[in-house]
């Protein structure tokens, strides 16, 4: 445990924040999944597409994941579906 004090309030800054980070990360593999599995379902995917890509660059702007991490996962998600929809 720090014993400074400024120490002590970055800890607390970075645990609000890790938390917070946490559930954007879960919700951007939530619309991902969302996205595939209507895609398997035979449903059309554009709009959960859509929604899943807008989640990931918000994320990249925010500094919560890499925005080259984001521009993979948009070309991986597009990938899945596409491949989901024509098999």
């Amino acid at each position: 445990m720090a014993n400074i004090k400024s120490q002590i309030k970055r800890n607390r800054q970075n645990d609000k924040r890790h938390e917070r980070n946490k559930a954007v990360r879960s919700e951007l593999n939530t619309h991902e999944k969302r996205a595939v599995s209507l895609a398997e379902a035979g449903e059309d995917p554009t709009e959960a597409m859509i929604i899943a890509q807008r989640r990931l660059d918000m994320a990249a702007s925010k500094g919560i994941i890499h925005p080259n991490q984001a521009a993979r996962r948009k070309s991986r998600l597009a990938q899945r579906v596409e491949g989901a929809s024509a098999g």
